[in-house]
């Protein structure tokens, strides 16, 4: 594998060769890249937070695939990367996904990106990993930034367990149906939500899951950064004043004392589990939430999924 050069840019217009970066005023060209899939980590708004890694590989990549051109075009013209980008997301994923997999077959090192963070962190990436895996072929991570784990350290909240609920969906009865599933479990809660949900959000968490500590976190590593703290009730009863620009993470402490799992508790989030993913999935997500053997698990999945077969009969 050949070792990156070093040279410097004049800055009077000079354009920059493919498969280089520039980091601090110097051209770096990248070293060759292995075939294969490269899930590569991007800066969750401050563009200063990318690793060299990942600029290197970004750099050294045949293609790049990201949800929108337009925002991972600014994070490249601001390190003079310049690889072709293939649009990959939720409503293009079933057409695009056997183009990349063809060039991957043909021997291309790709670059998989979300607008920002972590890949696959609620984003159609994991289905490309895993169809990428079943086919044989390299899968790697370059790790590097994720909203929930940045909101997850400033919040002040455990962090010894924490389960990350992703979105809580939009209509207000499924999601408080959803928070009653999460209220169990003994961990630190993670939520993403959009602006404009925030302060029905807030109230129905309260209602919910009832005086526990959380943290709202808004814009996290950019200019506007704003994180508020305090019970869940206050923090409601401000929500009518959250500024709703921006994006944030919801952080909500574990129950003080949750009592054991009854099996009702446990099939109900099997089910809801299920609902969203494989059986494998659903055990091995609801064994990190609540501790339960695996094994116990995937008997009562097993007796859900058939169940629910014999409904359908």
């Amino acid at each position: 594998m050949s070792q990156a050069r070093t040279t410097s840019l004049s800055g009077r217009g000079d354009h920059p060769p493919h498969r280089s970066y520039s980091l601090d005023g110097h051209l770096v060209v990248a070293a060759s890249l292995s075939p294969g899939l490269h899930v590569v980590s991007t800066p969750i708004g401050n563009l200063g937070d990318i690793t060299v890694r990942a600029l290197a590989t970004l750099a050294a990549a045949d293609l790049i695939a990201c949800e929108d051109t337009r925002v991972t075009r600014k994070l490249l013209d601001r390190y003079a990367i310049a690889v072709p980008l293939a649009p990959y997301h939720d409503h293009n994923a079933a057409t695009a996904r056997p183009k990349l997999l063809r060039r991957l077959a043909e021997g291309a090192a790709i670059a998989l990106v979300s607008d920002a963070g972590t890949p696959l962190i609620s984003d159609p990436g994991y289905k490309l990993v895993r169809a990428a895996q079943e086919a044989g072929h390299m899968v790697t991570v370059i790790p590097g930034a994720s909203s929930a784990l940045a909101a997850l350290t400033v919040s002040g909240l455990p962090t010894d367990q924490f389960f990350f609920a992703g979105f809580l969906p939009p209509k207000q009865a499924a999601r408080r149906a959803r928070l009653a599933e999460l209220a169990r479990v003994p961990a630190t809660l993670i939520f993403f939500e959009a602006g404009p949900r925030i302060a029905e959000t807030l109230a129905d968490l309260a209602a919910a899951l009832g005086e526990r500590e959380a943290a709202v976190c808004r814009e996290l590593t950019k200019l506007h950064e704003e994180i508020r703290r305090g019970p869940l009730a206050n923090l409601a009863r401000e929500g009518g004043e959250q500024e709703t620009r921006g994006e944030f993470v919801l952080v909500v402490a574990p129950p003080a004392a949750a009592p054991p799992l009854g099996e009702d508790d446990a099939d109900a989030l099997l089910r809801a589990a299920l609902a969203r993913t494989s059986l494998k999935d659903a055990v091995g997500e609801v064994a990190v939430a609540t501790g339960l053997s695996r094994r116990t698990l995937y008997q009562r999945a097993l007796a859900l999924s058939e169940e629910k077969t014999r409904e359908g009969a």
